[in-house]
């Protein structure tokens, strides 16, 4: 399936990919993202090697994999930049990402692949050229990893938000942008209180966002954020939302008595005697 034009102009383009991974139920849903500037590539989250063939075949039909510059990683799970080692191999392309995970990046490839190609990136963020324009790294700390960055890109007032304003859908379904908030939330909040961290952290992103002039917000997961309502009621949903540490307490932290059945793949109780 063709990838999906957030945005286009004479010198500037975002594509986005949602369906490059087979949905059997064994790996979630994952975008990849394009951003091209006057010729000058930028792949977002570059996902696992599930994703690899199938976007280095569609990147290719749509921009010549040398001229990539970047390969903008949001943190260092494994849906984002397991392919890393990769896209190394097949690009000249240099890893942005968190000075946090800067160091453990190189477990991802053979020894020595990563030397002068790693862009850490302080806590605080900072603006990286791309053609004739440039990037936002927009600090998102604990949403949900320890060094986390969005990119905001100024040309198409997108927010690609990684992990935060995930939704839970197919590859298909993620290709329609939510224009409409409230029935949306019911697919997205199990996955926001559990991975997110804190509300805190939540409310001081969202301070921070409304800062930005933003058009579309854009997750790794799930469907596109569109409109100046939805985003709106997007941030007034996130200030309130109780999740991650503010919803644990000693019920989490119990000495486990199950036992995990290595051929069932599931726990069974512990027998009690009557």
């Amino acid at each position: 399936m063709s990838p999906i034009e957030l945005f286009r102009n004479d010198h500037h383009a975002c594509l986005m990919f949602t369906d490059l991974v087979d949905e059997d139920g064994q790996a979630v849903q994952a975008n990849q993202f394009l951003i091209v500037d006057h010729g000058v590539g930028a792949i977002l989250d570059p996902g696992g090697n599930l994703a690899f063939n199938e976007l280095f075949l569609a990147l290719s039909r749509w921009f010549p994999p040398q001229n990539l510059s970047y390969l903008l990683a949001s943190h260092a799970d494994p849906d984002i930049i397991a392919s890393l080692d990769r896209w190394l191999t097949s690009t000249k392309a240099q890893l942005v990402i968190s000075r946090i995970w800067e160091r453990f990046a190189p477990h991802f490839t053979k020894v020595g692949k990563t030397e002068n190609r790693v862009i850490g990136v302080p806590d605080a963020g900072g603006r990286l050229p791309l053609g004739r324009s440039e990037l936002l790294m927009v600090p998102a700390h604990f949403l949900h990893s320890e060094g986390n960055f969005q990119f905001y890109d100024p040309v198409s007032r997108i927010l690609f938000t990684g992990d935060l304003g995930v939704s839970m859908t197919s590859g298909e379904e993620a290709r329609t942008a939510v224009r409409d908030l409230r029935p949306h939330i019911p697919r997205m909040e199990g996955f926001h209180r559990r991975y997110m961290v804190s509300n805190k952290v939540l409310r001081l992103w969202a301070r921070m966002a409304r800062q930005l002039d933003v058009k579309m917000i854009v997750p790794q997961h799930g469907a596109p954020i569109e409109g100046k309502q939805a985003i709106a009621d997007f941030y007034d949903w996130v200030e309130t939302l109780m999740c991650g540490i503010d919803l644990f307490d000693d019920r989490a932290y119990q000495l486990p008595t199950a036992r995990i059945d290595a051929v069932t793949r599931k726990l069974q109780p512990q027998l009690r005697v009557a």
